[in-house]
Order: C-alpha cells, then structure tokens, then sequence
C-alpha cells in the first residue's frame, strides 16, 4: 500500500499538499477509493481511502489509526562529518534513516573538508527514506556543530566514539553497549578524528569503539554503526 507524508495530519480526512498529490494521482494514478498509509514523522500510522483524487489537492478520509507505530525502546543518535562529496554523506543518510536512527548531527571536526550540508534535500532524502521503510518518526536532523562544543552536551545513555587510531585502546560496541539503552555515536570525517579530538572525547566520558578488522569510509562506518545498534536491540 502507498505510503504517504503528512507531518500536520489531523482529524477524519487530509488533504495532501501538491506535490504529493501529483504523484498519487497523476504518477500512480490512483482513483477514488484506493486504499493509502499516511506517516506523520510523530509515531503515527493512519490508513486511508482515496475520497477526492485531485492531482492538486487530494483528499484522503482516515479510516484507521496506529499510535506509536513499531516504537523502538532505545534512542540512537549517530554525530557524522558532512563529507567532500555531498553525496556520499546523503548515502548514509538514506540508509541509516532505512535502519533506524533517531537523530543525526553533522559533525564538524579538525579533518573535516567540507563543513556544511544541504539541509533542506537531507530532510526531503529523510521523508522518502522514512516512506520507503514505513518508519513513521521522523529522524531529528540538527545543524552542524563543532566537535568540542558537541561533546560537552548532555546525554543520558552509551556514548561512544568509531575512530581507526590503534595507538589507543578500542573495543567492539557489543561489549560497551547494552539492549534497549540509548546511544550516541561518533563517526570521524576521511581523515579521522585527531589523537587530540580522541583524548578530549575519551575525557568527556566517550568509550572508543571500533567496527570490525575493515577500514571503512566514513559513511559506510556511520551505516555500520547503526546496523549493529539495530542488531543488538533485536
């Protein structure tokens, strides 16, 4: 069945906006009374039936609602570098969203080529990942943000930092990460984290991890990540 984004859903019928609308209707020429599924990136599921195919403006009369859609017991945060090539960064987005992941902040580092990120295609790339997979909470994007500013934020939960140094101790996310806590992730740019970078992490209470024998690229690693997050919790 279809599934559609309306993020300010409310009572018996919506009506999607036009864009939405022009793929229901003139891309997947759906007519009056074809079932549908609404997300509303809040925990909500809706069932539906076409009742006014308008390529502008369709309408759709709620017949069904599943609160807290297939809620996860865990949070899982995952604080990446933007990447030269945007689209390698816009890779992991997709996926990670696919997989699950609660929120994502771009990390800015000492490494970091590229700082900055296109916002508004991420969010869009986040809704269609989110209708793709039926996940129907919205992943949190956040603005970039320093290393050392992020860092020194409060979170409650297994923090945790993905880097390649072998000059420092690292162990495998299955044995610092336990089922159903929240955990914060972060992944280094191409150039990894710095040794300074590390120790400052390590100092605020971040356990260094690694993912396995492979030396992998930053979005991969940050896929990665959330896989086995997602693993353990299953």
């Amino acid at each position: 069945m279809q599934i559609f984004y309306a993020p300010d859903i409310t009572g018996d019928a919506y009506t999607l906006d036009e864009k939405e609308s022009k793929h229901c209707i003139r891309v997947l020429r759906m007519i009056k009374g074809t079932g549908v599924r609404l997300i509303d990136g809040k925990g909500n599921l809706y069932e539906g039936i076409i009742s006014n195919p308008d390529s502008k403006k369709c309408t759709i009369a709620i017949t069904g609602l599943i609160k807290d859609f297939e809620k996860r017991n865990f949070r899982l945060h995952i604080a990446i570098s933007p990447l030269k090539n945007p689209e390698r960064f816009e890779w992991f987005v997709e996926k990670s969203v696919e997989i699950g992941v609660e929120e994502i902040t771009p990390l800015i580092c000492r490494n970091t080529e590229k700082p900055g990120i296109k916002t508004e295609r991420v969010n869009n790339l986040i809704i269609s990942a989110m209708k793709q997979s039926l996940k129907t909470t919205k992943t949190i994007l956040n603005d970039p943000c320093l290393f050392n500013d992020f860092v020194n934020k409060d979170f409650k939960g297994s923090r945790m930092i993905a880097h390649c140094n072998d000059s420092f101790k690292r162990s495998k996310i299955s044995e610092v990460y336990s089922k159903n806590e929240n955990a914060l992730i972060l992944i280094g740019p191409e150039g990894d984290f710095s040794e300074a970078e590390i120790d400052y992490a390590t100092n605020k209470y971040f356990i260094p991890v690694h993912l396995g024998l492979s030396r992998l690229r930053t979005e991969t690693a940050g896929v990665a990540a959330c896989h086995s997050i997602y693993f353990i919790n299953q």
